[in-house]
C-alpha cells in the first residue's frame, strides 16, 4: 500500500487533504482508486464529499445570504410557533459609514436573534436609525462656506438628505454583515410619525409637571452653539488651564467691622480667571477659621500688604509669596463673623458682599471662593438662595459681551479673553500668584473642543423627581454586566436634571410659543396635541418651520388677544432616541410589563440611550423599558489601543470581508470569520480586531469547517433505513451521544446568559477533546473498512449523524454563512432522516434527547480513556525504541481489576491490533511497561500496561495486525471483499 493510502487510512482531514494533493474536494474514493498498488483500496469505504476545505467565503457566502436572513425574518415571523421575542434596536447615527465597532453591535444583537429564532420565537428585530441632530447637521453643512446665510429649512432640508442617504449605505452594510431584521421597514427618528409619538411623550411629561424652564448654568459648547448634557461631554485629561490668586479689597466700612487699620484684601483662588467679570459675591464656611494676616516682602519687589485666608490654607498660600516674604497673623475670626463684609470685585468693580455657604472647604485654595452664579451649578444655587443675580456676559460663540470692560469684549473666554483678565488683574495689582496646571476638562464629545458652563434658559426636564423610580424600575432588569448595573444606577442619581433643549434647527422643535410682549411661554396639553396633529399632518416637523403660528396655535388660544412667537430651540437627540421604546407600543404582544426583552449597546450608553430610554419610560409608563439590559466594549487594535483615525489603526469591515488592494497583504476573511471574532470573545470586555487576530481565528475556522467536512464525508449514502436505534447502538457511540448531550447543555446555558464565548469554547473544547483526539480517531477503522452495512459502521453513522446535526445547529447563531452551508450539504440524508427544513434555522436548535444523558455509560467511559492514557505511553515507549511504527503494530496485555467490565472496548480505545486483560500477576516480563494509578468508580485502581511487537501480519487493506499470513486480509477484511465481490 503507497504512503497516500496509508496517509488517508491513519490520518485527519488535515491528512487527507494533503494525501489529495491540493484537490478543492473531498472525493477520496476517487483518488483511492488510483492507487493502483494496493488491489484493495477501491474496497475501503472513504469519506466522500463536495464540501470543500477552504471556505471561498467573500463569495461563496453570498449564495446562501438571502436564505438566512431576509427570507428567513419574514419565515420565522409567519410560522414559529413560539412566544414573541422583542430585541429593541439602539438607532446608530446617520452621519457617515460604518466601522467595527458597528459590525460588533449589530453582530451580537443577530446572534441572540437567531438562536431565539431556533427556540421557536418570533423574534422582532425592527433596526433604528438616529436621523436628528448636531453630528449630522455638521456633515450636511461642512462642505458649504457661508453656512450663516442658510435659512432654517434649508439647513433641515441639506440635513434630511445627508441623513437619508446615510442610511441607505448603512443599511446595505448592516445586509452584508447577514443582520436578520425588518430592513425594509426600519424606524427613523425623523420620520413623522416617530415625531409626534415623541412629542406625545413629551406632552405626557409636561402635562406630569417635569418638564420646565429656567435661566440657569448648562454645559455650554462654543463650537457647536448649543447646550449639551452630561451624556454629550468627554473629559480631556490632558488640559491645561491657568489658576490665579486674586485680591479683592474690602470697603473701608468692612475693614473698620474686622478692627483692622488701612486696606484689607479678601484673596480668592480661581481655575477659570474667564468668570471672574461674572463675580457676584465671596462665600466662606461659617465654621472654618480665617485669619487677617499681614504679609511683608523684602527682595524683589518691596511692599506691605493685608490678607483674609482661612487659617488652613495659611501655609500653602505663603509658600506662594516671593522669596523672604514674611507673614503675620494679626487676627482670627469665624466664618460667621465675615457674613455681609462688602468688596469691590476685581474685574467689574462693582461693590459685592461676603456669605456663608456650607460646601466651602479648607482643603483647596483659600478658605473664600469666588462665586459667579451664571457659571457653576453649586454657584446658580448659592446665587438663588441669596437673591442674587444669575449673570453670565458670555455669548453664543464663547465670546464676552458688551456688559464687561471695553477691554474684554468680543474675547474668547477660553482663549484670549482670559489671557486679558489675567492682565487686567495684573495692571491692577490684584494678582497675588498664577500658574498653569493639567487637568480633566469637560470637551464637545463632537467637536473635541472645549466647552464652558453658562446660564442660559433652557428647558429641563426634572429628573430629580423620577430618579427613586427609575432606579427601583431596574431592580427586575437583568444588566450584563452586573457591574452596569451600579455605573447605570450612579449615572441616573448623579443628576437632578436633565437640559433637554438645543439650539439647533435639525431635530424635533420643542413646541413651546412665547408671548411677544412679556416673553412668556405658552405650552399646554392643548397646544402641544394641537401642534402634534399638525406635524402628522404636514410631512413631519417641518411644519414648526413652514407653517404660521396662528396655523400651529390651538384656536383657544388665537382669539385671547395675545401676540405669540414660536420657540426655536430643538430637542436633545437622547430625548430622540429616548423616546423610541413608543415604536413597539403596538408591536408588543405585552401591554403590561417592558415592551423590549433586550436593549444591548455599548458601555457609553449607561450616561446616554439606556439612561434616556429608563427616564423617559418611566416619566410615562413608571417602568423600565427593557427586561435585559447588555453593555459591549470598545473595539481596540491588536496592540489593545484604542481605534483612532489619528493613529490610523481604524478597521473597516467590508475590507475585512471582501479583501483589500493586495488580497496577500489584506485578504478576504468573508463575514463569518468577523462573526466568529466576535462570537468567541467576552464582548462585555474590549475586544481586539486586528490581522493577528484574524489569522488566528483563520485557523479555527478552517478547524470547523474540517470536522463539519470530515462528517459529511462519512455520512455519504447514509439513509433513514440505515440508522440504529439508541437502544441497539454500539457503547462508544452512546457514549458520544452523552457527551454530546453535556456539550449541548453547556453551550444552551451560555447561550441563554449571553455568554456566546463560552459557548465557543465549549464547542470548541467538544471538537478538540471529544471528536478530533477520540472519537474520530476511534472511529475511522469501522468508517473505513467495515461493510457499508455493518452494524457497527452504521452506528457510528447514526451517531455522526446526530453530531453533525447538532454541531451545525449550535454553530448557526454565530456562523450563520457556514451553517447554511453544511446545511445544504447536508441536504439529502438529512431529509431522509426527517429534518427538511430549506433553511438551517427552521431547525430547533436543541436536537438532542434526555435519554442519551447516561452517567453509568460515561462513567465507564471515563475509565477506559484513562486506561487508553497508560496504555498511550507504553505504545509511545515502544515507538520510541523503534520496536513499533504505528500503534497498530502493538499488542497490548492491560492488567486492571475492572478489565472483565471493560475488555470489550479496550482494543478499539487504544487503536491496536490486540489487547488482552489479564491479572496483575499474569503481566508479561518482556516488552514496554508503564504503570499507574488511576480513580474509577469511585476507587482508587493500579493499570500496567505492556506494549510489545504484534506476532501476526499486517492486512493490506485494513492494516490492523490480524493476517496469520503475510499480504493475505484478515478475518474481517476477507468477508467485507467477499460480500462486495458476490454483489
Amino acid at each position: 500500500m503507497n504512503q497516500s493510502f496509508a496517509a488517508l487510512r491513519r490520518g485527519s482531514v488535515q491528512q487527507i487533504k494533503a494525501a489529495q494533493a491540493g484537490s478543492t474536494s473531498m472525493r477520496i474514493m476517487s483518488f483511492a482508486s488510483k492507487a493502483n498498488s494496493n488491489p484493495y483500496s477501491h474496497t475501503v469505504k472513504l469519506p466522500k464529499t463536495d464540501f470543500p476545505l477552504r471556505a471561498n467565503a467573500a463569495v461563496r457566502e453570498k449564495q446562501f445570504r438571502e436564505r438566512c436572513t431576509d427570507k428567513l425574518y419574514e419565515w420565522q415571523l409567519k410560522n414559529n410557533p413560539g412566544p414573541q421575542f422583542i430585541l429593541h434596536d439602539g438607532p446608530p447615527y446617520a452621519n457617515g459609514d460604518l466601522h467595527i465597532g458597528h459590525f460588533m453591535n449589530k453582530v451580537l444583537k443577530d446572534i441572540i436573534n437567531r438562536y431565539q429564532v431556533m427556540q421557536g420565537k418570533r423574534v422582532v428585530y425592527r433596526p433604528g436609525f438616529d436621523g436628528h441632530g448636531l453630528p449630522i447637521e455638521q456633515k450636511a453643512l461642512e462642505s458649504l462656506k457661508d453656512q450663516d446665510s442658510l435659512d432654517p429649512m434649508e439647513i433641515r432640508k441639506l440635513a434630511r438628505k445627508f441623513a437619508l442617504k446615510a442610511v441607505a449605505r448603512q443599511t446595505k452594510s448592516f445586509k452584508d454583515y447577514a443582520i436578520m431584521g425588518e430592513w425594509t421597514r426600519p424606524y427613523l427618528t425623523l420620520d413623522p410619525e416617530y415625531e409626534a409619538n415623541q412629542l406625545q411623550i413629551f406632552k405626557t411629561m409636561v402635562s406630569k409637571g417635569y418638564i420646565y424652564r429656567q435661566n440657569k448654568p448648562v454645559y455650554w459648547s462654543p463650537s457647536s452653539r448649543t447646550a449639551l448634557a452630561e451624556a454629550e461631554l468627554e473629559y480631556n485629561e490632558e488640559h491645561t488651564s491657568t489658576s490665579v490668586y486674586v485680591k479683592m479689597a474690602l470697603t473701608a466700612d468692612s475693614v473698620a467691622r474686622l478692627g483692622a487699620i488701612g486696606n484689607v484684601s479678601a484673596l480668592i483662588w480661581t481655575t477659570t480667571p474667564w468668570t471672574l467679570p461674572a463675580n457676584k459675591a465671596i462665600a466662606v464656611h461659617p465654621d472654618l477659621q480665617y485669619a487677617l494676616v499681614k504679609v511683608t516682602q523684602v527682595l524683589e519687589s518691596k511692599a506691605e500688604y493685608q490678607l483674609l485666608v482661612g487659617t488652613d490654607r495659611l501655609e500653602a498660600i505663603t509658600a506662594l509669596l516671593p522669596e523672604g516674604s514674611s507673614v503675620q497673623i494679626l487676627n482670627t475670626f469665624s466664618g460667621d463673623k465675615l457674613e455681609g463684609l462688602g468688596y469691590t470685585s476685581a474685574i467689574s468693580g462693582e461693590e459685592c458682599r461676603i456669605l456663608l455657604a456650607n460646601y466651602v472647604t479648607g482643603d483647596s485654595g483659600t478658605g473664600l471662593v469666588h462665586s459667579a452664579p451664571g457659571h457653576g451649578q453649586e454657584d446658580y444655587e448659592f446665587g438663588l438662595a441669596n437673591g442674587i443675580d444669575i449673570y453670565s456676559p458670555v455669548d453664543d460663540y464663547g465670546r464676552f459681551t458688551s456688559d464687561v470692560r471695553d477691554e474684554l469684549v468680543g474675547k474668547e473666554v477660553l482663549g484670549e479673553g482670559a489671557r486679558a483678565v489675567v492682565k487686567l488683574l495684573e495692571d491692577k495689582q490684584l494678582l497675588l500668584h498664577q500658574h498653569k496646571f493639567t487637568h480633566s476638562y469637560p470637551y464637545d464629545w463632537r467637536t473635541k473642543l472645549p466647552i464652558i458652563q453658562r446660564a442660559t434658559p433652557q428647558w429641563f426636564a426634572n429628573v430629580g423627581s423620577l430618579k427613586e423610580s427609575a432606579r427601583r424600575s431596574l431592580q427586575d432588569v437583568m444588566i450584563v454586566p452586573e457591574a452596569g448595573r451600579r455605573r447605570l444606577e450612579s449615572f441616573v442619581m448623579g443628576r437632578s436634571e436633565w437640559c433637554i433643549s438645543r439650539q439647533r434647527v435639525w431635530g424635533v422643535p420643542i413646541p413651546v410659543f412665547y408671548n411677544a410682549t412679556s416673553g412668556e411661554p405658552l405650552m399646554t396639553t392643548e397646544s402641544i396635541e394641537h401642534v402634534i396633529e399638525k406635524i402628522r399632518t404636514n410631512g413631519g416637523s417641518d411644519a414648526w418651520w413652514t407653517l404660521p403660528v396662528e396655523e400651529l396655535l390651538a384656536p383657544k388660544y388665537r382669539a385671547d388677544g395675545n401676540t405669540y412667537v414660536k420657540g426655536t430651540d430643538t430637542m436633545d437627540v437622547w430625548f430622540d432616541s429616548g423616546s423610541s421604546w413608543k415604536t413597539l407600543e403596538d408591536i408588543a404582544d405585552s401591554k403590561d410589563g417592558a415592551y423590549a426583552d433586550v436593549y444591548l449597546e455599548g458601555s457609553d450608553q449607561h450616561r446616554g440611550w439606556f439612561q434616556s430610554s429608563l427616564l423617559t419610560s418611566n416619566a410615562v409608563r413608571g417602568l423600565a423599558p427593557y427586561k435585559v439590559l447588555l453593555t459591549h466594549g470598545f473595539t481596540l487594535d491588536e496592540h489593545r489601543r484604542k481605534m483612532s483615525k489619528s493613529i490610523g489603526n481604524t478597521l473597516v469591515p467590508s475590507t475585512v470581508i471582501e479583501g483589500g488592494k493586495d488580497k496577500k497583504k489584506e485578504p478576504a476573511y468573508g463575514v463569518d470569520l468577523l462573526r466568529l471574532v466576535v462570537g468567541s470573545t467576552d464582548y462585555t470586555h474590549d475586544v481586539s480586531f486586528g490581522p493577528p487576530v484574524f489569522a488566528q481565528f483563520s485557523d479555527t475556522l478552517r478547524k470547523i469547517r474540517s470536522t463539519m467536512r470530515f462528517m459529511l464525508g462519512t455520512l455519504d449514502g447514509f439513509t433513514a433505513n440505515m440508522a440504529v436505534p439508541y437502544e441497539q447502538m454500539s457503547s462508544i457511540d452512546r457514549y458520544i451521544l452523552h457527551e454530546l448531550y453535556h456539550f449541548k447543555q453547556k453551550a444552551r446555558a451560555a447561550f441563554d446568559k449571553y455568554e456566546f464565548f463560552r459557548a465557543m469554547q465549549a464547542t470548541n473544547n467538544f471538537t478538540n477533546s471529544e471528536l478530533s483526539a477520540f472519537y474520530f480517531d476511534i472511529s475511522k477503522d469501522c468508517l473505513y473498512v467495515d461493510g457499508q452495512h455493518d452494524m457497527q459502521r452504521r452506528s457510528t453513522q447514526t451517531a455522526l449523524f446526530h453530531i453533525l446535526l447538532n454541531y451545525t445547529t449550535t454553530l448557526a447563531p454565530i456562523t450563520c454563512h457556514l451553517a447554511e452551508e453544511v446545511w445544504e450539504f447536508f441536504s439529502t440524508t438529512r431529509r431522509e432522516l426527517g429534518k427538511t427544513g430549506d433553511s438551517v434555522f427552521q431547525e430547533a436548535w436543541d436536537q438532542t434527547q434526555s435519554k442519551w444523558n447516561d452517567p453509568e455509560l460515561a462513567e465507564e467511559w471515563a475509565a477506559l480513556r484513562k486506561i487508553r492514557s497508560v496504555a498511550n505511553r507504553a505504545i509511545e515507549a515502544s515507538r520510541a525504541a523503534r520496536q513499533i511504527g504505528s500503534s497498530l503494530e502493538s499488542e497490548l496485555t492491560i492488567a486492571v481489576a475492572l478489565g472483565s467490565r471493560l475488555g470489550n472496548e479496550l482494543r478499539k480505545v487504544c487503536i491496536t491490533s490486540q489487547v488482552t486483560v489479564c491479572d496483575a500477576d499474569e503481566v508479561p516480563s518482556d516488552g514496554f511497561k508503564c504503570e499507574d494509578f488511576i480513580t474509577a468508580f469511585g476507587e482508587t485502581t493500579h493499570v500496567q500496561a505492556v506494549s510489545c511487537r504484534s506476532s501476526l501480519y499486517k492486512c493490506p487493506r485494513c492494516w490492523n495486525f490480524h493476517s496469520t499470513q503475510q499480504d493475505t486480509l484478515c478475518c474481517r477484511c476477507r468477508n467485507v471483499v467477499n460480500h462486495l465481490e458476490a454483489q
